[in-house]
């Protein structure tokens, strides 16, 4: 296998077109140059340069190896950077699980600070819910994950991003908004819900049951996407408990009301990462998260 020493002198060699002014430019003498261009040649196998008292000229095959020789050295310098700037976390790639809840309430001013704070890193987005985003981050699919608690302390680290109310959306024109103050768990007793899965929705499952006391004879549809929920709100089948960030989805259609047993944050999204494995860009995300908390 040839060496970037050889590799240098080819292209010096090449460039110049003569061994005097090519060593000369690489500091050494004529003949431990001549060596090395013996030397790759016999790496690859082929004549590359031809030389007589006269004249220094490339072979066909000399021509053909110069081009990919110069991207070679122009690699070799760059390689250093590259790795020392993946280390500062300042490039990369960043892989980032999402549940899709996290896509309308934070997903976008996150992408938004981690692109001021280090634009060179790639970032990976896959949408998960929280079970999957788990057992992703212990194969080491992804570096981060934005899901819902709660977590395994001992195996994952974690930030609080963002904690918000529970909510009730209805129809629009329901009953339920004209009570002028917050649904109470007796408004509910023969209103159609729409409930989340409580496999694949789990978390807002037991938040749901936790806090509000639920007619499961009321229970008309159950899905696991807060998207498809507010869909069938607006829908007329039923009202159903969101996130409060649900509201900005827009969907025509339907009207959010408080609850009187939820308190103002009881639902949570937290960055979530693996103790084990930590990715340099990572860093760079949680700075930006830092900055934003502390307002700077």
């Amino acid at each position: 296998m040839f060496t970037l020493d050889q590799v240098r002198s080819f292209v010096a060699v090449a460039e110049e077109l003569h061994f005097g002014r090519a060593a000369e430019r690489l500091n050494m003498t004529q003949p431990p140059l001549s060596r090395q261009i013996q030397k790759l040649e016999k790496s690859v196998g082929v004549k590359l340069v031809e030389r007589d008292n006269r004249r220094v000229a490339l072979t066909p095959a000399g021509t053909a190896f110069l081009e990919q020789a110069r991207k070679v050295l122009i690699t070799a310098e760059q390689a250093p950077q590259a790795a020392r700037r993946i280390a500062r976390g300042q490039a990369g790639v960043l892989r980032i699980g999402f549940t899709a809840a996290s896509g309308f309430s934070v997903l976008g001013q996150l992408l938004a600070d981690l692109a001021e704070t280090a634009p060179e890193v790639d970032v990976d987005l896959r949408e998960m819910v929280t079970s999957e985003q788990i057992a992703a981050l212990s194969k080491d699919e992804i570096d981060v994950g934005l899901a819902r608690p709660p977590f395994d302390s001992d195996l994952f680290d974690s930030r609080l991003l963002h904690a918000e109310p529970l909510e009730l959306a209805v129809p629009a024109g329901h009953r339920l908004t004209e009570l002028g103050r917050p649904v109470a768990a007796k408004d509910l007793k023969n209103v159609p819900l729409i409930m989340h899965h409580p496999s694949k929705a789990r978390y807002f499952y037991d938040l749901s049951i936790r806090n509000v006391p639920i007619h499961h004879g009321n229970v008309v549809h159950t899905v696991s996407q807060i998207l498809t929920m507010i869909s069938l709100v607006a829908a007329g089948r039923g009202a159903a408990f969101v996130p409060a960030s649900a509201r900005k989805l827009g969907i025509d259609g339907v009207e959010h009301l408080s609850l009187e047993a939820s308190p103002d944050n009881v639902v949570e999204l937290h960055a979530v990462w693996n103790r084990q494995r930590f990715n340099p860009a990572l860093r760079r995300l949680l700075t930006a998260l830092e900055r934003d908390a502390s307002g700077t």
